[in-house]
């Protein structure tokens, strides 16, 4: 048996009606969803410290998370895991005609916008046929408006340059304070949100992925900010007794400590 059937062998014992487990018997799409996205961001957070041996523990996690789904699946009888192996694989044939193709095809090589092409096809193809299908709606905030202004641009629905963006952001920011000044919270937190998405826009026309950046600058002020918290207690001292200036000192020597 292979490691493959063994953990399908194992996934279907864990939802055996009779002898399964109870936990894993009351769940359903919905109620696995969750545990789905958390367990890729582990693979992401086992990667962002170069933990090999977490990856691949953190991969089985997340291979059992696509098993659990179509186990369920395979139960209302909709689809099973061969049927998703198998769709996978022909999509990745499909959108690579470089590789997989015709002599022709392969000869040709690589072609620009050839991915982007064949997914609008595939796009085409479905019920829904708007620009902007496909893109999940469960993805995190940043990274759905990247693919919204980036498909949005595909069709010619962009900025010029990002000079124009630029003057987006700063519109945003007129209307950003002009919604401050009604104390409107429901207006505020709408501006906010354009700002937050003309942002995106320019970390596009920048080639930046902005969930990247985001997260290396979370990660650059923690690592500040506990070293600042260490070096005061060090010196006895409490943060929050601390005046603004005195704060700002010790912040711009913890920069200099740790980068």
């Amino acid at each position: 048996m292979s490691s493959i059937e063994k953990l399908l062998e194992v996934m279907e014992g864990l939802r055996d009606p009779e002898s399964g487990c109870p936990w894993d018997l009351e769940q359903d799409f919905a109620s696995i969803a969750p545990f789905t996205i958390e367990e890729a961001y582990e693979v992401a957070d086992a990667i962002a410290r170069e933990d090999f041996d977490a990856l691949r523990d953190e991969l089985g996690d997340l291979l059992f998370q696509v098993v659990f789904h179509a186990q369920m699946a395979r139960e209302a009888g909709l689809f099973d895991f061969d049927d998703v192996a198998g769709t996978i694989s022909d999509k990745m044939l499909r959108r690579h005609p470089h590789v997989f193709g015709t002599d022709e095809e392969r000869a040709a090589g690589a072609q620009a916008g050839s991915w982007e092409r064949i997914k609008a096809e595939e796009r085409a193809a479905r019920v829904d046929d708007s620009a902007l299908a496909g893109i999940a709606k469960a993805l995190p905030a940043l990274k759905r408006a990247q693919k919204l202004g980036k498909r949005a641009s595909l069709v010619g629905f962009d900025w010029p340059d990002r000079s124009g963006v630029r003057d987006k952001i700063r519109e945003e920011l007129d209307e950003l304070e002009s919604a401050v000044g009604t104390r409107s919270q429901a207006a505020i937190e709408e501006e906010f949100g354009d700002l937050l998405f003309a942002v995106v826009n320019l970390a596009r026309h920048l080639d930046v992925d902005p969930e990247k950046v985001l997260a290396a600058a979370n990660f650059k002020f923690e690592r500040r900010f506990r070293d600042m918290e260490q070096a005061m207690a060090a010196k006895n001292k409490a943060l929050e007794q601390q005046t603004l200036a005195s704060l700002d000192q010790e912040w711009r020597a913890a920069k200099k400590r740790v980068g």
